[in-house]
């Protein structure tokens, strides 16, 4: 419990990396983990696009950045903002040494006629996606790799789509930057646990 207990609270979102190359087999070893992950109906409702390639990176983090641009033009924010945090943005995917992109499938999840439960459904894969991007955080922490999660693909689906290629029915959820991390964040603050304890039902001692 102490290794699980050293991980979970040493990892860090890690945003600036080494130019240094991953090997193909720990890139397996941190996606095998996130497959490791619980599923409704272990569905494994996960599939992921790993991209190493700078060029394709680079188109990908521009096609995301003017998605994000015409957001913040209709958000009333100032050209030189815009280009700014757009810039940034593209810097940052773009000198990643790997991107993963987390989807979503509902090929293997229950189908059903109504909304309500399907909607439930979809949720549930959702979340299966979820844990397994955590199993990919803690992985990647214990490779003594540096990642972080951003959860742009949601705002531009899409574009995401059609610069790698995704089917319709598969979604982009996330992206994870990987690689050796050339920084070490300190810490972000937690809240405690009895501010996030919405009830107690315990009914135990000790």
């Amino acid at each position: 419990m102490s290794t699980v207990w050293r991980a979970l609270k040493n990892r860090r979102s890690v945003h600036d990396y080494l130019a240094k190359d991953i090997s193909q087999s720990v890139i397996e070893r941190v996606l095998e983990a996130a497959t490791w992950a619980p599923s409704a109906h272990n569905a494994q409702p996960w599939r992921f696009i790993v991209i190493g390639d700078p060029k394709v990176r680079q188109r990908l983090a521009q096609a995301m950045a003017d998605e994000w641009d015409k957001d913040l033009r209709e958000d009333g924010l100032p050209r030189e903002d815009r280009e700014r945090l757009t810039k940034a943005s593209i810097k940052q995917l773009a000198q990643s040494p790997i991107l993963i992109i987390p989807c979503l499938t509902m090929r293997d999840m229950d189908t059903y006629p109504d909304a309500r439960r399907q909607k439930a459904e979809y949720v549930m894969a959702v979340q299966s996606v979820a844990a397994a991007v955590q199993n990919l955080l803690l992985a990647a922490h214990a490779e003594g790799l540096g990642a972080c999660w951003f959860c742009a693909p949601l705002f531009c689906p899409e574009r995401v789509r059609e610069v790698l290629g995704v089917p319709e029915d598969v979604d982009p959820q996330a992206l994870v930057t990987l690689g050796y991390p050339s920084e070490k964040p300190d810490p972000p603050p937690r809240k405690p646990l009895k501010s996030v304890l919405y009830q107690n039902h315990w009914g135990c001692n000790g």
